[in-house]
């Protein structure tokens, strides 16, 4: 018996994986941000905003946040093979593939079983990037290839075509939970709704009765006997007899045909002559339209240029050359998450998602490496959160301001070299944020007790753990084993300890640094250094015709 071989993408370095260590985050209370008063009792101020290493900051959000993401938007780099002002953006393939890679699969852990990822790309390595989201999530969860169309004018000095789209991938966690929301019905699509039979039931829509006949399993079978229940003659209440188009059939079997039509939910057209089309009644909808894969249309989706003009009203003195326009990042959020939900970003660039779910009371978490998380970012959200933003979706969503967010940096290494070459703790940590280091290391959350001073953090409701700067003695061991207890067990780090591990049998006792030498990478704060730092290039003429005069000057 053959069995299935896995089609896998293959590169050069794709066995080489990064040993990650978990670093814990730090808040800057004074970069924090929150409004002066609460506007609503639904503001949200526990929103995160976070500097540094992507893919640093995705393990340390690992162990508080597995699970709990319900969307995650990201618009990475699109390795266009020219660096932009704000990105090295043109990394041999095989970088940017291991780049993607590495953060799609804590992404993965990220998100909530009923959640979804949804990628932003170009052609260059978009159909790339869909092959790695099979590998990671598994084929059967992918759920979209959205094309967006990014701009309407064409470039004549563009080879061969003017490139007027791009891509977003799709893909859910858990395809049999995955239940995306619908789009808003527009005034103008209502208005398409009307009543021409003064039907009791108010306004209706006719939508088609036919179907394909050569999808599926219905299109297996047709294909196997030439048959199929739902190809048959009817006739109109002027006697016009109509059957289904050539590989069509209709929607119904004779049977569900005549409930329709005794139910007078069948439309023949005004005159009784037409073909049967269905009746869909705005009072029974769900008051949703079911979202397309082309989004086209600046007023709904928004052009490139339309970012580029909110980023410059906001009058930050602040350019970037690619932000992505308010209007899509509420079209994405409409569609995958509800109030409340945490949507994450971790390729912040100008902020956008943050900005955009904040005003449609999601809560949001960024992460940026570059110095314009400071210069662009923050200062976008503190507009944000004052409600002095007037633009991008502000009106659409009736944002008045308010709520707020921390801001976060990734703690140093917590081992370090000594001047003899010897890997120690590092001297910025405390002790507080020793305990909560060898915490995530160890896999126990981090809770220390206000009256017991040996219970740092836990892993079950009797198994605890203690980390310590001190050298413990004998009688120091036998005083934590007998507080302890029988009941309960305890995990003692401690750079050295007098005594037998196996004296206590209801502690654990390890040494620090040595029991976590190789859990992980030591010293590395920045791995999108692996990325190749390219001479920055000029911006592309499409982009300088965005960014108008003042930005070519």
């Amino acid at each position: 018996m053959k069995t299935k071989q896995k089609l896998e993408l293959t590169w050069i370095g794709k066995e080489n994986r990064p040993k990650l260590e978990p670093r814990i985050l730090l808040e800057d209370r004074e970069k924090s941000y929150h409004a002066s008063h609460r506007v609503t009792d639904h503001d949200l101020f526990d929103n995160r905003l976070i500097f540094g290493d992507n893919l640093l900051a995705l393990k340390a959000l690992e162990q508080e946040f597995r699970g709990k993401i319900k969307c995650i938007y990201i618009d990475p780099p699109y390795n266009t093979g020219s660096a932009f002002a704000e990105y090295d953006d043109g990394l041999e393939h095989s970088i940017w593939l291991a780049m993607m890679r590495d953060r799609i699969e804590l992404l993965h852990s990220l998100l909530s079983e009923d959640g979804s990822l949804w990628i932003h790309l170009d052609d260059n390595e978009a159909h790339y990037c869909k092959i790695l989201l099979d590998e990671i999530f598994g084929r059967q969860q992918f759920v979209a290839n959205i094309v967006w169309q990014k701009s309407y004018a064409v470039r004549s000095n563009a080879e061969f075509f003017s490139t007027s789209h791009e891509h977003i991938l799709v893909v859910c966690k858990e395809r049999t939970k995955f239940s995306p929301n619908k789009f808003t019905r527009t005034d103008e699509q209502e208005e398409r709704f009307s009543n021409p039979d003064n039907d009791p039931r108010g306004p209706w829509q006719s939508v088609a009765m036919t179907i394909s006949l050569v999808g599926g399993a219905r299109g297996r079978q047709f294909a196997k006997t030439g048959k199929s229940e739902n190809i048959f003659e009817v006739t109109s209440p002027s006697g016009v007899k109509f059957l289904p188009p050539p590989n069509r059939c209709w929607s119904r079997n004779p049977t569900g045909f005549a409930a329709l039509e005794k139910d007078n939910r069948i439309w023949w057209g005004p005159n009784g002559d037409r073909a049967p089309r269905s009746k869909m009644f705005l009072s029974e909808s769900d008051g949703g339209m079911l979202p397309t894969t082309l989004w086209s249309g600046g007023e709904t989706f928004g052009f490139n240029q339309d970012g580029v003009r909110e980023v410059r009203e906001l009058n930050l003195g602040e350019t970037f050359s690619t932000p992505k326009p308010e209007q899509l990042l509420s079209k994405v959020l409409e569609l995958a998450t509800n109030v409340g939900d945490i949507v994450l970003d971790s390729f912040a660039g100008s902020g956008t998602t943050g900005a955009v779910a904040h005003k449609m009371g999601r809560r949001w978490i960024m992460v940026e490496l570059n110095s314009h998380c400071h210069t662009l970012i923050m200062p976008r959200l503190k507009k944000v959160i004052d409600g002095s933003d007037p633009g991008g979706v502000t009106k659409a969503t009736g944002w008045k301001g308010g709520g707020g967010f921390r801001y976060y940096h990734l703690a140093p290494s917590l081992l370090e070299k000594d001047k003899w070459g010897n890997w120690v703790v590092n001297k910025a940590y405390n002790s507080a944020m020793l305990a909560q280091a060898v915490c995530k290391l160890e896999g126990f959350i981090y809770a220390p007790s206000d009256s017991i001073y040996w219970q740092q953090g836990h892993s079950t409701e009797r198994d605890f753990i203690y980390v310590t700067t001190q050298n413990l003695s004998h009688d120091q061991l036998q005083a934590l084993s007998d507080e302890v207890g029988e009941e309960r067990s305890l995990l003692v780090l401690c750079p050295a300890f007098r005594g037998k591990p196996d004296k206590y049998p209801n502690l654990t006792i390890k040494k620090i640094p040595k029991t976590v030498l190789t859990r992980c990478e030591w010293g590395h704060d920045d791995y999108s250094l692996k990325i190749e730092n390219l001479p920055k290039a000029p911006i592309p003429p499409d982009r300088m015709e965005l960014l108008g005069e003042e930005a070519k000057s």
